[in-house]
């Protein structure tokens, strides 16, 4: 993965508008040669952007792009501290690090991160500028206990605050993905840290798919779905600050009530609910009926004899019927 060098930055955004822009014209304006620009936009597509050459007019993005503003955020989400990182290996991660000096709802956000991770280890794939990445650091005094169903509630944080920024139709996927029409969006990682008896310390990751460019869609394995679909992303950065105060006061509720004060909001958004699924731990296949969840986050599943199980948390993946 290339190093994005304040150089390779400043031509990103000299490149962020989508227009042609000659090699001359950009050797002027950074006072590089024209190869040596050659040279920078290579080390740019490495990060996932889909750069156009063309003989005769230059150079231009595939599709235009929207740059996090970390003077913006960190004005209209004060007083938490936002940290924005053009190219990281992990927000999660530097935020793990780092939680004795956050406070809640401390914000890390990267363009584009080379080493995320999903669930159970999985790697997940980030082009430069092609979705929202974030991680937010939360603070339970309760305990690890309390943490119980939270990532059940970012996840209906997350597409409320999409439904009232104009994109209805997302849907969650138990216990923490979000759907669009049977396909992936985003995906949610929390992780968290204490000792017996102290406060639980949280990190809530997400990778929220925006448009990701043609160049980098081989590189998923599953089915996935983007939020361009449902219409223009006209201010990235000002879905940036909906989510987060979203995520804010969900959590602050989550404080309050436990995941019991969400059950309705959840099955109301589950992609599931009512439909033929199967439960998969390890070897063990179990096909049901979802019915969403329970006071305490946990998923039913209406057996063949009408028995309704629940599972809750462990190494459980949850399939539609049609699904591999």
């Amino acid at each position: 993965m290339a190093e994005l060098t304040p150089l390779r930055e400043a031509l990103l955004r000299l490149l962020a508008d989508g227009q042609f822009h000659s090699g001359e014209q950009l050797g002027e304006e950074l006072h590089v040669s024209r190869a040596a620009v050659s040279k920078h936009v290579q080390a740019l597509k490495q990060l996932g952007l889909d750069i156009y050459s063309v003989s005769g007019k230059g150079y231009r993005l595939a599709v235009p792009l929207q740059l996090l503003d970390p003077v913006r955020l960190a004005r209209e989400l004060a007083p938490a501290r936002v940290e924005v990182v053009p190219v990281i290996s992990s927000t999660n991660q530097r935020w793990l690090e780092s939680v004795e000096q956050l406070s809640k709802g401390d914000l890390c956000l990267a363009e584009c991160q080379t080493s995320g991770r999903g669930r159970r280890g999985r790697s997940w794939v980030s082009p430069f500028g092609g979705q929202l990445v974030m991680s937010m650091y939360w603070r339970l005094e309760q305990g690890m206990a309390a943490a119980m169903g939270l990532s059940l509630v970012v996840g209906i944080a997350v597409v409320e605050a999409l439904e009232a920024a104009g994109f209805a139709g997302v849907a969650l996927k138990w216990p923490n993905d979000l759907y669009l029409n049977g396909r992936k969006l985003a995906g949610i990682l929390v992780e968290m840290s204490g000792t017996a008896g102290g406060p639980c310390h949280l990190v809530i990751g997400m990778g929220l798919n925006l448009t990701l460019p043609a160049t980098e869609q081989d590189k998923i394995t599953q089915p996935w779905a983007e939020l361009a679909e449902l219409g223009d992303i006209t201010d990235r950065n000002a879905l940036v600050i909906e989510l987060a105060v979203a995520l804010q006061n969900a959590l602050i509720h989550f404080e309050q009530e436990g995941i019991a004060g969400f059950r309705e909001r959840w099955n109301r958004l589950d992609y599931f609910n009512g439909k033929p699924v199967r439960i998969l731990m390890g070897e063990q296949r179990v096909p049901g009926i979802a019915r969403g969840i329970d006071e305490q986050g946990a998923l039913l599943l209406e057996l063949e004899n009408g028995e309704i199980k629940r599972y809750l948390g462990g190494e459980i993946s949850l399939r539609g019927e049609q699904q591999p």
